[in-house]
């Protein structure tokens, strides 16, 4: 089978690039052929798969390229496109799928957001699905100027994948046509990237040039947007950290110099902001950690917490959205969100010892239940419905 994939984000530095990335993996290493369309404002690297760019920042198309929120490369949003600025971003994307679906000729299209790319691909005499990520019910609530595309799309697709409950929930509430079309598949982790290792914590601290020993790591990576909660994070540090107890943030976006200048003046000593990092150095982070926080204060489904299991890390979450999906009793704690009190008082827990979380359990339920593999299985049979 041929599948195209659309995405409104690059591959990395968003849930949902992540998402689409380690979709089109999973379905070559199932013997399918993939093609993904994606904007980008670099060069784009190699890919085991054929991949078609839509760059931005030059050419006609002389704008970075727009997201919901904040990406770590772009904090221009939709709501800030001019009218020619959309026209643009339009003609662009209707260019690449018309071009793909003339030399690749997909059997199936399947669409990131339901949004302005699904709107465009169901233009195509194509089976089309589309997963719904949450940033895009967002926007179809903030912006009356997108609820046309996005209910075109909703319309017109064969089917619509949620990747929580409560994201299941939120598109039959936005879109209740699309009822007996939605379909809920969460989030899979690439098993080839994140999985438990042995690792010296000092020379995994000294690759992201913190040369001091530290007994204790506590780890974040995200989006700096305020729906991440990372303010509640560094007023939680306050509580708990140490001369023992490091606290490393990872990646970047719109709050980036805002949460650093908390962080100077609520006196924390112990926490560094790393910016955006590869897979690789997140998967190192993980495995150092003795725990992961995610405080959220929404969240469709949570990727990272999915991925920080993986290597057997256990996670403090907020009781929101996908989250309270994942987390288990045996795998970390569910807190209220904005209560830096209580994400305080469980860290501590762990950390002190008081409350011991066996990492081998953790990452195999997290191989059992997420892994992409699985769930790219109930994919193709989606395709072909």
């Amino acid at each position: 089978m041929r599948i195209l994939l659309i995405n409104h984000f690059p591959l990395t530095g968003s849930g949902s690039g992540v998402y689409t990335e380690n979709v089109a993996y999973s379905l070559i290493k199932q013997g399918h052929e993939v093609c993904v369309i994606f904007p980008e404002n670099e060069k784009s690297k190699e890919y085991d798969f054929k991949t078609h760019p839509v760059y931005f920042n030059k050419g006609s198309l002389d704008f970075n390229f727009p997201c919901f929120t904040t990406h770590p490369r772009s904090n221009k949003t939709f709501y800030d496109l001019s009218d020619d600025e959309l026209n643009k971003y339009i003609i662009a994307f209707r260019k690449a799928i018309s071009d793909e679906v003339l030399s690749f000729k997909p059997d199936v299209i399947h669409a990131g957001h339901i949004w302005i790319l699904a709107s465009i691909a169901a233009e195509f005499d194509i089976p089309l699905v589309i997963t719904a990520h949450g940033t895009d019910l967002i926007g179809y609530d903030k912006s009356k100027k997108f609820r046309k595309m996005a209910e075109d799309a909703a319309k017109k697709a064969n089917h619509i994948i949620t990747i929580s409950v409560e994201n299941e929930a939120m598109v039959k509430k936005v879109f209740p046509f699309t009822k007996d079309k939605v379909i809920c598949i969460p989030n899979g982790y690439n098993t080839d990237v994140f999985y438990p290792e042995t690792l010296n914590k000092d020379s995994v601290l000294a690759e992201f040039g913190i040369n001091k020993h530290y007994e204790k790591v506590v780890s974040f990576a995200g989006k700096f947007t305020y729906f991440k909660g990372i303010d509640v994070l560094l007023k939680a540090a306050l509580s708990y950290e140490n001369d023992n107890v490091i606290t490393i943030l990872a990646g970047d976006g719109e709050l980036f110099g805002e949460m650093n200048d908390m962080a100077k003046d609520l006196g924390l000593q112990n926490v560094v902001f790393l910016g955006n990092q590869s897979h690789d150095a997140l998967r190192k982070l993980y495995n150092i950690a003795d725990v992961s926080l995610v405080p959220s204060r929404s969240e469709a489904f949570g990727l990272v917490v999915v991925e920080a299991m993986a290597c057997g890390t256990p996670v403090i979450g907020t009781d929101e959205g996908g989250i309270r999906d994942i987390i288990t009793l045996e795998t970390g704690f569910l807190i209220s969100k904005d209560d830096a009190s209580d994400l305080a008082l469980k860290v501590k827990q762990i950390l002190d010892g008081d409350v011991i979380f066996d990492r081998n359990k953790i990452a195999k339920y997290a191989m059992k239940k997420y892994s992409q593999d699985n769930f790219t299985k109930k994919l193709i049979k989606v395709y072909n419905k």
